[in-house]
C-alpha cells in the first residue's frame, strides 16, 4: 500500500482534493492511502509516507520537510509542491498522478 501526505496550512484546505486522489487511486487500481495534516503535524508521520505533497500555501516549508524526510530512518522520502492550477481546480488525478511518478 502507498502512503500520500498532503501538507496545508490548517489540515483542512486539502480534503476535497484528498477526497479526489482516492478517487482517482480507485479508479486506477492503486491501493493506497492518502491524508492530509497542517505543517506542524507532518514530522510525526513521516516515518510512515511513501511521498509528500506541499499546497502552494506551504511551499515555503519545503526546504523544512526536505531536511526532516532526509532525515527519516527508513531514508529519505521525495517531497514536492503540489502544482497551483492543480491545486486551484481541486483535480485530483493529475496530483494523484504526482504522487505515483514521485514514488517510482
Amino acid at each position: 500500500m502507498k502512503t500520500i501526505l498532503l501538507v496545508c496550512s490548517a489540515g483542512m484546505s486539502t480534503s476535497l482534493l484528498v477526497t479526489k486522489m482516492e478517487s482517482a487511486a480507485k479508479e486506477a487500481g492503486v491501493d493506497c492511502k492518502i491524508f492530509a495534516l497542517p505543517f506542524s503535524d507532518a514530522p510525526r508521520v513521516l516515518e510512515e509516507v511513501d511521498c509528500i505533497l506541499l499546497g502552494p500555501q506551504v511551499r515555503f516549508q519545503k526546504a523544512a520537510i526536505e531536511k526532516l524526510a532526509a532525515g527519516r530512518k527508513a531514508g529519505p522520502v521525495p517531497v514536492d509542491i503540489i502544482d497551483m492550477r492543480d491545486y486551484g481546480t481541486m483535480n485530483g488525478k493529475a496530483v494523484f498522478d504526482t504522487a505515483m511518478k514521485m514514488i517510482g
